[in-house]
């Protein structure tokens, strides 16, 4: 998983609320189980017509924003089924911060453990960073998780909290497994001692 330290980029504004995971992936991409080649289908139902011809005025499509790695949108933001397509959508298309009032509790937890970080804010703190993302290309957002700041164009800073746990993971790069290969000294050291105190458990046939 790609570390998380300090991002500068372009924030996209998508003020709706209740954005549930099936329109961050549609329901018919969640054939493959690899985590690249989806980011062309995000939000694929706002972003593209019947003719499969992308609608100019979403977001997403406007040459400000075809680069975004941040979003700014509104409250319980994946909602909806547990997909895990939604967060390797976003991350795939180049997202890698998404801030909003509210998160969908799975979403929430998906996307930590995908290299994504997302940022509960006051809806008046979310109001200030929309208005910043409206500017287009000069909607420059730098999120310094270690800091735990977000910088908006004007030089204005917003504090966010976030679980100690969780930022070690994302500034260290740790997904599960991961984690799992952090203890891997310990584990081969339990499996030895194990292996001695148990011999039978060795016996093959």
């Amino acid at each position: 998983m790609e570390k998380f330290i300090k991002i500068t980029g372009v924030a996209a504004p998508l003020p709706m609320i209740n954005i549930d995971t099936d329109m961050i992936i549609p329901k018919q991409f969640l054939k493959t189980i690899k985590r690249t080649g989806l980011g062309k289908n995000l939000f694929d139902e706002m972003r593209y017509d019947d003719n499969g011809d992308e609608i100019a005025d979403f977001v997403l499509n406007k040459p400000a924003y075809r680069k975004a790695q941040i979003l700014v949108t509104g409250d319980n933001f994946g909602c909806g089924s547990s997909r895990e397509h939604a967060p390797w959508a976003l991350l795939d298309f180049g997202i890698r911060c998404i801030v909003a009032p509210s998160f969908a509790d799975i979403f929430y937890n998906n996307c930590f453990k995908n290299g994504i970080l997302p940022i509960k804010l006051p809806q008046s703190e979310v109001d200030k960073l929309m208005d910043d993302a409206e500017r287009g290309q000069n909607a420059t957002i730098t999120i310094d998780l270690e800091a735990q700041e977000i910088s908006g164009p004007d030089g204005g800073v917003i504090a966010f909290d976030i679980d100690p746990f969780r930022k070690h993971c994302l500034m260290n790069g740790l997904d599960d497994i991961g984690l799992t290969l952090e203890k891997t000294d310990k584990i081969a050291a339990y499996e030895s001692k194990a292996s001695l105190a148990h011999p039978w458990l060795n016996a093959s046939g």
